[in-house]
């Protein structure tokens, strides 16, 4: 009924084996979970949490084989909105770091949640923006 395919198929891995790199399941996780960190140290050093963003450029450092860049700069994100955001990306790199085994990211991602909960649960209330 059909006619069979004669020539090769431009998705045969042996063709294109060398045409870009490939990376490992692991290696892809370092890199999301090294970003994810570095996400959450700019936040980090945004609030800062001097020794808390010491302890993460660390585990970037060791997840990238150098030590992250550290901008001075600081926002003027309110401390509760940075917080969330903090507290989000902790959750993120917890998630990647459980899946890759990563004790002490792991470790220290929840800490950094459990740190910025209580910021956030000693902080005032902000009102809300455009309710009456």
């Amino acid at each position: 009924m059909y006619e069979p395919i004669r020539t090769k198929s431009v998705h045969t891995p042996a063709d294109h084996a060398d045409d870009f790199p490939h990376r490992s399941r692991g290696e892809e996780l370092d890199i999301q979970l090294a970003g994810h960190l570095a996400a959450l140290l700019a936040v980090t050093d945004e609030l800062d949490l001097g020794e808390a963003g010491d302890r993460i450029a660390e585990q970037v450092a060791r997840l990238r084989g150098a030590p992250p860049a550290r901008p001075a700069g600081r926002t003027a994100a309110p401390a509760p909105a940075l917080h969330r955001r903090a507290h989000a990306l902790a959750g993120r790199a917890l998630v990647v770091a459980a899946s890759r085994a990563d004790t002490a990211v792991a470790i220290l991602a929840a800490e950094r949640m459990d740190a910025h909960t209580a910021a956030l649960a000693a902080a005032p209330a902000a009102p809300l923006v455009g309710a009456h």
